[in-house]
């Protein structure tokens, strides 16, 4: 079980979505984490890489690792 604080706006607004449409709240935020965590996880890694990057390759170096020479 996880749970989260919404500021008061994002609250409302998720609270009218989910009584406008009939679904719950948890419906609407398994949605939104299930179609965006890609997305965050793919952000937050490269991101990662980039801080803890221990240096350069060098273009040719890497066309070769790739097999990409002609």
């Amino acid at each position: 079980m996880t749970s989260i604080r919404l500021d008061h706006k994002t609250e409302d607004r998720l609270n009218h979505l989910a009584r406008i449409t009939g679904r719950t709240k948890s419906y609407y935020l398994r949605k939104l984490i299930s179609e965006n965590l890609d997305d965050l996880e793919d952000q937050f890694l490269a991101e990662h890489r980039l801080e803890t990057l221990s240096g350069r390759v060098e273009l040719a170096s890497m066309r070769e690792r790739l097999g990409l020479e002609d």
